[in-house]
């Protein structure tokens, strides 16, 4: 009996040594799947672990603050690493260049003071999406498209082996059942491969909703605030929620979600 049929010869890398080059590009691509699967597990992972993090450290103090000064006088000193900075910031800009508008200022900054702070928040927020859904992307092709990588490696691997077997005139059960299983290991590791990216995407997408939603609450938040034009900010005795001297401003229209 040939040593290359036997039971015990068959698996993964039988199935490597018998293929040609297209044979061995699906097993290739599935493998930079799979690693960058794990590289943007462990990247956003950690990036949403550090965001979470210094949000709880930052929300605390701008709530804190007695005069939207200190809050600009901090970020200036440091620069935000974390959403809810970064929107503080875009807020702050945007009412400083409000403040300094003149005659000669373009069409973005001309109009009422709502609709400009407005706008500068839908934008922070967007920059934000952006920079959360990234790499999603890659995940979603990844668990769409490896089950049929793998099936095409099983495909292009039946392919052969029943050339082999052709060849050499065997054509009973034990002859033909061998490499037709061994071929399906590629199918398998389509799915291995698959399977994790769709959970890890969906996990992030979930995550991404709830960071979006909080982001959006303290958007319009910080729209009351910079509207009353009283630069001080009301919290609390507890601290546990921050309240300023304007009416929130409905969900509608601020339509940063």
């Amino acid at each position: 009996m040939n040593e290359a049929m036997e039971p015990g010869a068959m698996g993964l890398a039988h199935l490597l040594s018998q293929s040609s080059g297209i044979g061995l590009v699906p097993l290739v691509l599935l493998v930079l799947m799979s690693v960058g699967t794990c590289y943007y597990l462990l990247l956003k992972g950690w990036m949403g672990w550090q965001e979470k993090r210094l949000g709880r450290l930052f929300l605390p103090r701008f709530w804190q603050s007695r005069h939207l000064q200190d809050v600009e006088q901090q970020l200036q000193q440091y620069q935000p690493q974390e959403a809810y900075g970064r929107l503080a910031a875009a807020a702050l800009a945007a009412k400083a260049q409000l403040s300094r508008r003149d005659g000669q200022a373009g069409l973005l900054i001309l109009g009422p003071a709502d609709e400009f702070l407005l706008r500068a928040l839908r934008q922070a927020i967007s920059r934000e999406r952006l920079r959360l859904e990234a790499g999603l992307t890659f995940l979603a092709s990844v668990g769409s498209a490896a089950p049929f990588v793998g099936l095409f490696g099983t495909v292009w691997g039946i392919y052969h082996a029943l050339l082999a077997i052709g060849a050499a005139g065997q054509s009973s059960l034990d002859k033909v059942a061998g490499p037709i299983g061994e071929a399906l290991i590629m199918t398998g590791f389509g799915l291995a491969v698959a399977l994790p990216a769709v959970l890890i995407y969906n996990l992030f997408v979930r995550l991404n909703r709830m960071k979006l939603a909080s982001l959006d609450g303290f958007a319009h938040d910080l729209f009351a605030l910079l509207t009353t034009g009283s630069g001080v900010l009301n919290v609390e005795p507890s601290g546990a929620h921050p309240k300023t001297r304007a009416t929130p401003v409905p969900e509608a229209e601020l339509g940063v979600i």
